[in-house]
């Protein structure tokens, strides 16, 4: 994908909650480049009331993709076990196809695969963030110089 001559927004703008879950709030009184607004783009594919696709759960699955394992990808989000597997369930469920599918540990361990429709999943999310950014980075830049650093 061709990339723009000038990057529309930090990508530290794009991480997701679960990214950011172990990153303190900068404090009020210190105004460094750590406290500058930063624009950072939420999306979410709600079904009713319960969201199907979210950045809480695409942080998951790349987490899952580079850790093989539903456990240490949690444990790298500072989030629990529980919580992955309950938000990987929910994902799979919302899902036409299943976006990971586990192994039973055993002697050789368990494990988890993203599938097709997960790695899918991840690419289509973070393009259109990136295009959606790129597209607005004027109107961005704007609203990000209204907010006091």
């Amino acid at each position: 994908m061709p990339s723009a001559a000038k990057p529309p927004v930090p990508a530290a703008a794009l991480r997701s909650s679960a990214d950011q879950a172990s990153t303190p709030p900068a404090s009020p009184v210190s105004r460094n480049a750590a406290s500058q607004p930063h624009f950072r783009l939420r999306m979410r594919v709600t079904v009713g009331d319960a969201i199907a696709v979210g950045p809480g759960k695409v942080a998951l699955l790349e987490a899952v993709q580079v850790h093989r394992s539903i456990s240490a990808a949690a444990k790298a989000l500072g989030m629990s076990y529980r919580r992955a597997w309950l938000l990987m369930d929910e994902l799979n469920r919302s899902l036409k196809e299943p976006a990971v599918t586990a192994a039973a540990g055993g002697p050789h361990g368990g494990g988890t695969e993203l599938t097709d429709v997960g790695r899918q999943l991840i690419l289509l999310y973070r393009r259109i963030e990136e295009r959606a950014t790129a597209a607005c980075e004027d109107d961005i830049r704007r609203l990000t110089a209204l907010v006091s650093s």
